[in-house]
C-alpha cells in the first residue's frame, strides 16, 4: 500500500509518542509519588521497569493479533485500555497498586505502539522505510523532550495525579485522531496465521541469525538508554541535587541530541547503508559508556562531564534504532507486525531488566547506571559483529 510519507510519519509518530510520554512525564514527580505511596525513590523507580515489562508483553501478545485482525482494531482497543488504567493510577495509595496498574497501562500501550513500525512497513520498503522511520523517530523525539516539562508544570499546578489524567486525555485524543485519519494499512487479502503459525513465525525470527543481530543491537542500546532513564531521578534530583524545575532541561538535552542524530542518519543514508550507520552508532555508544566508567573510577564524574557523556551515549539511538528496525523488517515484510512485536518484546524486556539492575538494590551511587550502560553497549557491539555480515560500502564490488 502506498501513502504519502509525511502524513503517515506524523500519525504514526503521534501514536508512538504515547510510550515516551507515559515513561518520561512523571519522572520529575518521582519523589512526590514515592512519598504518597510510602516507598523509597529507588523502589518507586521500579514502576518504570514494570511499565517496560508490560509493554514488552503487550507487543508480543498484540503484534500477531494485528497481523490477524488489522492495525486499527488493535490500536483503538489498546488506547482504551491505556486511558482507563491511567485514570485508575490517579487513585493508587500503595507501591503495589501503582505497579499493578502501570503494568495494565503498559499492556494497552504495547498494543498501540507495536503497530507503528508495521504500518510503515505496510506502506514502504528498504531505504524509503528507513527514511520514514527516521522522520517518524525525529518527530517522536519531541515527546520525551516535552514530557518532563509538562510533568513539572502539572506537578506544580495540582500534583503527580494530574500527569496521569493528562495521559488518559492524550490516549483519548489519539483514539479520535487515528480512528478518523488513518486508513487500515494491512492488506486484508493476505492469509491469516493460526495460533500455531504465530508460534512458528516467532520461531522463524528467533532462528534467523542476521535478524537476531539487529534485534540484539536495538535491544542492547535500549537497555543502556533505560539504565540512564531509570536512574535519572536519583542521579539529577538527589545525587546532583537539582530541582524538579531544572530536571526536564538537563534530561531534555539528551532528546535534542537524539533528534539531531536522526537528521544525521537521514543525511548519511544518501551515501551509506543502514547497516553502516548502525555499526557507527554502536561504536560511539561503546566509547561513551567506557568513558563514563573511567571518569567514575577516577572520581571525575561531575555534573557537566556526566551530562556530556550521557548525551553522547543516548544520542546514538538515532543511528541505531531506525536502521536496526528497517534492516530487520527487510527480511520479514510478510509478518512485519509479528517481527516488530518480537523486537519490541525483547527491546522493552531488556530495558526493564536494565532498570531493575539500577533501581532494585538502592545503591546510592552512579555505579549501577554506568556499569549497566557499559554492559549493554558491549552486548550490542558483540551481537552485531557476530551475527550480521560485514557492512558493505555502496558501490563496492
Amino acid at each position: 500500500m502506498q501513502l504519502n510519507a509525511r502524513p503517515v510519519a506524523i500519525l504514526v509518530a503521534a501514536n508512538t509518542a504515547l510510550a515516551p510520554f507515559a515513561i518520561d512525564a512523571y519522572l520529575p514527580a518521582m519523589s512526590a509519588l514515592a512519598a504518597d505511596v510510602g516507598a523509597s525513590i529507588h523502589h518507586t523507580e521500579l514502576s518504570i521497569s514494570v511499565f517496560l515489562f508490560g509493554f514488552a508483553v503487550g507487543q508480543l501478545c498484540f503484534g500477531p493479533l494485528s497481523d490477524r485482525l488489522g492495525r486499527k482494531p488493535v490500536l483503538l482497543g489498546g488506547l482504551l485500555a491505556f486511558a482507563l488504567a491511567s485514570l485508575v493510577i490517579t487513585l493508587v495509595d500503595s507501591l503495589t497498586s501503582l505497579l499493578v496498574w502501570r503494568f495494565i497501562q503498559a499492556l494497552g500501550g504495547g498494543a498501540c505502539v507495536v503497530n507503528s513500525a508495521a504500518i510503515v512497513r505496510d506502506c514502504f520498503q528498504g531505504r524509503e522505510a528507513a527514511k520514514v522511520m527516521s522522520t517518524m523517530a525525529m518527530i517522536m523525539m519531541l515527546a520525551p523532550l516535552v514530557a518532563p516539562v509538562v510533568g513539572s508544570v502539572l506537578l506544580f499546578v495540582a500534583g503527580w495525579w494530574l500527569i496521569f489524567v493528562f495521559l488518559a486525555a492524550y490516549a483519548a485524543f489519539l483514539a479520535w485522531l487515528l480512528g478518523t485519519r488513518l486508513p487500515e494499512t494491512r492488506d486484508m487479502t493476505q492469509p491469516v496465521a493460526s495460533p500455531r503459525q504465530v508460534i512458528r513465525n516467532y520461531a522463524s525470527v528467533l532462528k534467523h541469525r542476521e535478524g537476531m543481530g539487529y534485534i540484539c543491537a536495538a535491544a542492547a542500546s535500549f537497555a543502556g538508554l533505560f539504565a540512564f532513564v531509570t536512574a535519572s531521578p536519583f542521579l539529577y534530583l538527589e545525587h546532583f541535587s537539582l530541582s524538579p524545575a531544572v530536571y526536564p532541561f538537563v534530561f531534555g538535552v539528551n532528546v535534542v541530541v537524539i533528534a539531531l542524530s536522526n537528521r544525521v542518519n537521514i543525511y548519511l543514508l544518501k551515501k551509506r547503508t543502514p547497516q553502516q550507520n548502525l555499526r557507527l552508532g554502536l561504536t560511539v555508544q561503546l566509547f561513551a559508556a567506557s568513558a563514563l566508567v573511567t571518569v567514575m573510577l577516577l572520581d571525575l564524574a561531575s555534573l557537566p562531564v556526566v551530562v556530556v557523556l550521557v548525551m553522547m551515549f543516548t544520542g546514538m539511538i538515532g543511528l541505531i534504532t531506525p536502521n536496526a528496525i528497517s534492516s530487520l523488517l527487510d527480511h520479514f515484510g510478510h509478518i512485519s507486525a509479528t517481527a516488530t512485536a518480537l523486537l519490541g518484546g525483547i527491546q522493552f524486556g531488556s530495558g526493564a531488566l536494565a532498570g531493575m539492575m539500577v533501581g532494585l538494590f538502592e545503591v546510592e551511587h552512579i555505579a549501577p547506571m554506568v556499569l549497566t550502560m557499559l554492559a549493554a553497549s558491549l552486548l550490542g557491539n558483540i551481537g552485531v559483529r557476530l551475527l550480521t555480515p560485514p557492512a558493505v560500502v555502496e558501490g563496492a564490488s
